[in-house]
């Protein structure tokens, strides 16, 4: 049996790869099924965001390549056609990836908070689902664990730096005054919320929400006096809005070149920033060979991204020797649970001895022996047939010079000399 993760991220692959194995919120429960179905697979959570795509495994059996045949299966992929994207880490690595990811230090943005609620969601989500055991149940609460003891112990959360501080950035870099400006912002999920305040904190002049469950832009749209809309009503305003940022759950693009075409018509070419968070994409991507449209995707957004980073790289190096610590605290549990079918050997070995003698002491009883001898021969009796095969292996291993044996005994029974 064996911990392994399987992946893709942004630093293996770009997002037009990314997106065709990206797990959305619908389709996740039938992949969780399917895993769980598999005769490998002894546990699996399903980690899903737009940088990255992860599966962790408990596995049994001879599991080699078989989590990668499975994910081009279940996404309809040529066999072997993401082979070069993905990674696998076992044991150990797939312990320290794991608190790494949690921990943002494997995140585009260093030390970015937002993924360990992403994690938590996916452990939800696997916990619902059935697909979590002992093993990756106490892995990932352990890196919960290990998440909180790293933001509290260094300072790799201290600078306000995201995607969504980034996106915020490139467009004031854009547009000199945002207090003229207008934002339509698709989407009502923690990345869009993030974007709305941040870009309340840089004195936007409108804002505009759109999403296919308008109580949710309203909740959004009230903390920063903007306005909510459905998702329908969404192509009616585009012309209205110089900054659109779309972050959506949708499998198929939601807003397309003709769409952008008529609102720049009305907008008498007056330019828009666009900036598509989503995997898959929302925003067409021929979109962007318009004229007048600045169109950005998540990975354009690298290089807003390593400014303002440096105090973060100095908090990682903390952050690495505490996962260092903790990976051996987690393996040391892990080794723990291996003493535990011997522990269960060992006791129900006693029981059954115990309960024999206890057995031939009642009738010695009924028998009407003294319970003073009967007594005495059961301890002297229980004592014996528990340790009889202790000390015949002791012995055996003298004669075998084997001082490994004699030592472990020392430990386990602290027998100090």
């Amino acid at each position: 049996m064996q911990l392994v993760t399987y992946g893709i991220n942004h630093n293996t692959a770009p997002v037009n790869i990314r997106e065709n194995i990206a797990f959305t919120a619908d389709v996740l429960p039938a992949a969780l099924d399917s895993l769980k179905q598999h005769p490998n697979v002894i546990e699996a959570v399903v980690v899903s965001t737009c940088n990255r795509t992860e599966i962790y495994c408990h596995l049994d059996g001879d599991y080699d390549n078989a989590i990668n045949l499975w994910l081009h299966d279940f996404h309809k992929q040529v066999p072997d056609s993401l082979t070069e994207y993905l990674y696998q880490y076992e044991g150990h690595d797939a312990i320290r990836h794991l608190l790494r990811v949690a921990c943002g230090l494997d995140s585009m943005v260093l030390g970015e908070p937002q993924i360990l609620g992403q994690i938590k969601t996916a452990y939800s989500q696997a916990l619902n689902a059935k697909t979590l055991g002992k093993s990756l149940g106490r892995l990932f609460q352990h890196a919960f664990t290990v998440a909180k003891q790293v933001r509290t112990d260094t300072a790799i959360g201290n600078s306000p730096v995201s995607i969504a501080f980034a996106a915020v950035s490139l467009a004031k870099q854009i547009f000199s005054n945002l207090a003229d400006s207008t934002a339509l912002l698709i989407g009502a999920g923690e990345t869009i919320e993030l974007v709305a305040r941040h870009l309340k904190d840089n004195g936007i002049g409108r804002i505009i929400i759109a999403n296919r469950t308008i109580e949710k832009a309203h909740t959004i749209a009230l903390q920063v006096e903007g306005y909510a809309i459905a998702l329908s009503e969404m192509p009616a305003h585009v012309a209205e809005a110089d900054i659109v940022i779309s972050s959506t759950a949708s499998q198929l693009p939601i807003l397309g070149k003709g769409t952008v075409e008529r609102a720049l018509k009305q907008r008498k070419r007056r330019p828009i920033f666009m900036v598509d968070i989503a995997v898959p994409r929302d925003i067409e991507a021929e979109v962007g060979n318009l004229e007048d449209i600045y169109l950005y995707c998540v990975d354009d957004l690298h290089e807003i991204i390593e400014e303002n980073l440096q105090s973060r790289r100095d908090a990682a190096q903390q952050a690495e020797e505490i996962i260092d610590t903790q990976v051996e605290h987690f393996i040391a549990w892990l080794r723990s649970q291996d003493a535990v079918p011997i522990i269960q050997s060992i006791r129900a070995n006693a029981e059954h001895e115990s309960e024999q003698l206890l057995q031939k002491s009642l009738k010695q009883l009924e028998q009407g022996i003294s319970p003073e001898k009967v007594l005495n021969d059961f301890a002297r009796s229980f004592t014996n047939k528990l340790l009889h095969e202790p000390s015949r292996q002791l012995r055996q291993s003298g004669l075998d010079v084997d001082s490994n044996l004699v030592d472990a005994t020392r430990r386990l029974f602290n027998i100090k000399d």
